[in-house]
């Protein structure tokens, strides 16, 4: 693991890396969108430059001029904030798509709770009207009941009885109420199911709908701290842009690093695998090679045999030499 873990965090710098890269480069061609992809190239190749000045920042930091150090992490610092702002500007655009997209959902909802507020009032309007309405009909059909002209006669006797022209002028009257209460439940039913029909629709808008369950979360944000939308995204993306690539320069350094440290590991073990088969080559026995036999079919020439004891002993002789000074 520890032999992996630099190449794990190379691969994690590069992956951060060109993920700002990405979303700076096509943050900055919207931001310029009449030369987008002039942008592209400008862009892409500032980032990349960025990140091979970062790495040589860090292994040549001592061997670098003063000047030039200096020139290299002001670069270093403005190309983090030339992508920082890429990054907004891409993150503001795609926002600003989803917050108009909610805005007209917003305007339907409140012309639909407009409607339902209008509605409202019409049921309130309507049960007070039922209950004057009420109020008659129980003022008439005691009238009617009670419908009794008490008179005195001309020999002193009290004489009870009903007014046929005031019992039909009741009963017209207790018909009339009857049928406005009846056409005012009829209305008021009518009414209910429409603000009944408003308020589904409402409802599905607030929770069928892909633009609130991508907003929901940041509106929920908003209500419990007392702000607004746009604020809560403000600070949101502007967290991001603080983690993002400046998260991926460190990574890239730190990268470096790990695999300075390995560095020196690997020439020790290649130091000591060499004294190892420096070792082994001294305790070696010297073998003097013995003259092949002459055969019938191959008969070596007499240079060559005189000059093979000659090639032997001044190889010995170095090799001894070289076995002295190291002891």
């Amino acid at each position: 693991m520890k032999r992996i873990f630099p190449y794990v965090v190379l691969v994690a710098a590069f992956v951060l890396a060109g993920s700002a890269a990405y979303y700076s480069v096509f943050g900055l061609s919207k931001l310029f969108s009449s030369q987008a992809t002039a942008v592209i190239v400008l862009a892409g190749s500032l980032e990349a430059s960025k990140l091979i000045t970062a790495s040589y920042l860090h292994r040549y930091w001592k061997q670098i001029n003063a000047s030039i150090k200096i020139y290299m992490m002001i670069a270093v610092f403005i190309l983090m904030c030339v992508t920082s702002l890429g990054i907004y500007g891409f993150l503001v655009s795609a926002y600003q798509d989803t917050a108009y997209k909610f805005q007209n959902q917003e305007t339907v909802i409140n012309n639909l709770e407009s409607k339902k507020t209008r509605y409202d009032e019409q049921l309130k309007q309507i049960a007070t009207e039922k209950q004057t309405v009420t109020n008659n009909i129980t003022e008439l059909t005691s009238a009617l009941s009670n419908n009794v002209i008490q008179y005195t006669d001309r020999k002193g006797n009290q004489v009870r009885k009903t007014s046929s022209a005031n019992r039909k002028a009741y009963e017209t009257q207790l018909s009339n109420a009857n049928a406005r209460m009846d056409e005012l439940t009829q209305k008021q039913n009518v009414i209910n199911d429409s603000v009944t029909k408003i308020e589904f629709e409402i409802l599905d808008k607030r929770t069928n709908s892909d633009v609130s369950a991508e907003i929901g979360p940041l509106k929920y944000i908003a209500e419990i701290t007392g702000s607004e939308m746009d604020s809560v995204v403000n600070w949101l993306i502007i967290l991001l842009i603080i983690v993002f690539d400046p998260l991926a320069i460190i990574l890239l350094i730190s990268a470096n690093r790990a695999f300075e440290l390995k560095e020196p590991k690997l020439k020790t073990e290649t130091i000591i695998v060499e004294q190892i088969a420096e070792q082994q080559e001294i305790q070696t026995p010297l073998v003097e090679e013995q003259p092949v036999p002459e055969s019938p079919k191959k008969i070596i020439s007499d240079s060559t045999t005189r000059k093979q004891p000659e090639i032997l002993s001044y190889w010995n002789k170095l090799r001894n030499e070289r076995s002295q000074r190291k002891k």
